[in-house]
């Protein structure tokens, strides 16, 4: 057993003094204990020099997207929109090899540790070659993509997805959509040799996404869905969800029914499902979704990047729906700021102040944290984002001598991070039980920029 003591840690019930962690060799947190004074100094433990936090789960990434972040802010056109970042996106793909995915990914991997981010959901579509080829090994994308989790140390998700379509109604996949396309047993494939390979890997858990309602058909949908269950009955499903205003209108004409409103009436979800986006909804969508035991993977800073609009989550949150966060773009990789934009964006919204917090945590940090590693645990289908036995030991020391930090003391620790930090507050982290960040450093950090900086040139 290996042992940490904190001065103060974010227990399950709040935040604790003098608290003793012990986690065995596979990374599982195995003893928790806090003492009215420090425990005897026996030189067994780990001493951290901050406040410990869990860690926070990433629930939605596209990890080679990461190399197109502030490569698409010149303006093509009269009215830029997602539509045509798609097709930039499109273009930017054309190049890239199985081993260029895994350097981009590793590099992204990297930043998110060092945000503060301890396990990605890996929401993975590029399954063919540059010709829009299966690979002889079907699932050799997605191995460079855990290759790289493992490497860099973060837990992951990762989740082939089933992408046949071009648009609703089975239309004909584009050109540029050809390194995407399959069907349920090509996907599948790729899921039961990833679970066979890593099964057994603490780190790794193997889940299912389908793409949207653009680009999986009802009877697709339901298959895909049954043949995951058979064979992992516990696996986390995701699907992106009215992201845009012209995907909820597609629908509508399609189906006579918005996506999350179908999804809802049509696809037999639970609680381990997410929906990833849900921007454009109705009131009883909102209400529906909270209820329904999905959880909503909210993106803000991508959400805003792309211009998709505003998430209704001050109702949904009141309705007590469950919600985490992820960077899905990439266009920031910062933990602090997707909070933060959650509860800005409704603040501009609502024209009020402190809108996600109720009487039992009137902090609004604390909320907005405990509620992204809930969910983002819940969504992910791993054992993380608290501080508690049988957990991930995954956690973030922050920085408590970091500027306006300084002093600060239990909620009002998250509070400050979150809307009063001028820049990243974390200052080490363990993921899996092993510090892979330190005073802000990943030892192998230049290595990975080195080779992304390789790939990026061949594209730029």
């Amino acid at each position: 057993m290996t042992t940490i003591f904190a001065p103060q840690a974010l227990l399950p019930d709040g935040w604790a003094e003098n608290v003793l962690i012990e986690y065995d060799k596979e990374g599982w947190i195995v003893g928790v204990d806090s003492f009215k004074t420090a425990p005897p100094a026996d030189g067994r433990a780990d001493i951290v020099t901050g406040p410990l936090i869990p860690g926070m789960p990433n629930v939605h990434s596209h990890a080679f997207q990461r190399a197109m972040a502030g490569l698409t802010e010149r303006a093509i056109g009269k009215k830029d929109n997602f539509w045509s970042w798609r097709e930039t996106m499109y273009r930017f793909l054309a190049f890239l090899t199985p081993e260029d995915m895994e350097a981009l990914a590793a590099y992204v991997y990297v930043e998110m540790l060092k945000a503060g981010y301890t396990t990605v959901g890996e929401f993975h579509y590029i399954h063919n070659d540059v010709e829009g080829n299966p690979y002889a090994d079907p699932a050799a994308m997605s191995r460079q993509m855990i290759r790289a989790a493992l490497e860099t140390g973060i837990g992951i998700t990762h989740m082939p997805v089933l992408y046949a379509h071009g648009g609703f109604g089975e239309k004909p996949p584009a050109e540029g959509q050809k390194r995407f396309i399959g069907d349920v047993g090509s996907v599948m494939r790729i899921v039961e040799n990833l679970y066979g390979e890593f099964s057994s890997v603490p780190q790794v858990t193997i889940g299912f996404a389908h793409h949207s309602l653009r680009a999986v058909s009802p009877a697709m949908l339901r298959e895909g869905t049954d043949a995951v269950r058979r064979l992992l009955p516990d696996a986390p499903i995701h699907i992106h969800a009215a992201e845009q205003m012209a995907e909820v209108d597609g629908c509508l004409e399609w189906s006579n029914k918005r996506p999350v409103e179908w999804l809802l009436e049509n696809a037999r979800v639970d609680n381990k499902w997410c929906f990833i986006h849900c921007t454009h909804m109705t009131p009883e969508e909102t209400r529906a979704l909270a209820a329904s035991g999905v959880v909503a993977g909210l993106c803000p800073t991508t959400e805003a990047n792309l211009g998709d609009g505003i998430f209704p989550l001050v109702d949904y949150f009141q309705a007590g729906g469950a919600f985490a966060i992820g960077s899905d773009s990439h266009i920031s990789v910062n933990m602090v700021e997707e909070l933060r934009w959650l509860e800005y964006v409704q603040r501009l919204l609502h024209r009020e102040r402190t809108l996600i917090k109720d009487h039992e945590l009137p902090s609004v940090g604390a909320m907005l944290f405990e509620r992204a590693t809930q969910g983002g645990a819940q969504a992910l289908g791993r054992k993380c984002g608290r501080i508690d036995i049988g957990h991930r030991a995954d956690f973030i020391v922050l920085d408590p001598n970091m500027g306006v930090m300084t002093g600060k003391l239990r909620d009002h620790i998250l509070d400050t991070a979150i809307f009063a930090a001028s820049r990243n507050p974390v200052k080490d982290v363990m993921a899996g039980g092993r510090w892979v960040v330190q005073n802000g450093h990943h030892k192998r950090e230049d290595q990975y920029r080195a080779r992304f900086r390789e790939v990026l040139a061949k594209v730029v």
